[in-house]
């Protein structure tokens, strides 16, 4: 459906508004399975690290980004953003969000899935500069509640009944590319941080703002630095992530 619009990361083409259209409650799509793959997908802006890399598999209903998109190709923040906003507008009532991130709380070790309470934003950066678009939303949305209980709740239950574990932590979004330092480490874990990542919050920040609740889900691919004997490596973390997905 977006392959038209392949090449516009603004998506204001026609084929922008056909699978939107698609989406929509009413159309052609409705009810049915929507997958997409972010790394071929104008929707999705160009996905250049591979433990971002994946399929995206979702309802009208509940959209699920199966890895999130990490700024770091000279893109604008509303690109990032793009695609969850697009599909809040087809009528998704809730997204959820997942990432690979590093564990910076006490007991996470590789392999862990946590959900997000909170997120901190040390990139100094936000989706929602620049002039306001209220179809979306306010000019300044409430961000008290990004991850809700009741979703975090529905979490809980479907780990229990899986038979897994259920954490909650609070996310730390920082630029990267560079892994962080031991000292910015123990700054996030006097924070309250519990995993540190390079992505979610500027989706999150955006589905806040057009109402849209968000499941925040973080894969723990390594114990961030300084946590750990061995220093990081980018090889770890996709070697951790296929294993999940596998």
């Amino acid at each position: 459906l977006f392959r038209s619009a392949r090449g516009n990361p603004l998506l204001t083409t026609a084929g922008a508004d056909q699978a939107v259209s698609a989406l929509a409650p009413g159309g052609n799509m409705e009810g049915k399975e929507v997958r997409f793959g972010i790394a071929n997908t104008a929707l999705f802006a160009v996905v250049t690290t591979a433990a971002s890399c994946g399929a995206i598999n979702g309802w009208l209903d509940s959209f699920t980004p199966l890895g999130g998109l990490v700024p770091l190709a000279n893109m604008q923040l509303s690109e990032v953003v793009f695609g969850v906003r697009t599909l809040a507008l087809a009528g998704c009532k809730t997204v959820i969000l997942t990432n690979a991130a590093g564990g910076v709380g006490d007991g996470l070790v590789p392999g862990d899935l946590v959900a997000i309470t909170d997120h901190i934003n040390l990139v100094g950066r936000n989706p929602l500069v620049g002039t306001n678009d209220d179809r979306f939303g306010p000019r300044f949305p409430d961000l008290s509640a990004v991850y809700p209980q009741r979703m975090r709740d529905i979490v809980a239950k479907s780990a229990a009944e899986a038979g897994s574990d259920y954490q909650e932590g609070i996310y730390a979004w920082l630029l990267g590319p560079s892994y962080e330092t031991p000292a910015e480490i123990q700054m996030l874990r006097s924070m309250g941080a519990s995993m540190v990542g390079m992505s979610t919050v500027p989706e999150a920040i955006a589905l806040a703002h057009m109402g849209v609740p968000v499941i925040g889900i973080s894969l723990v691919t390594n114990l961030a630095a300084g946590l750990s004997p061995e220093p990081l490596s980018h090889e770890e973390v996709t070697e951790i992530r296929s294993e999940e997905h596998t």
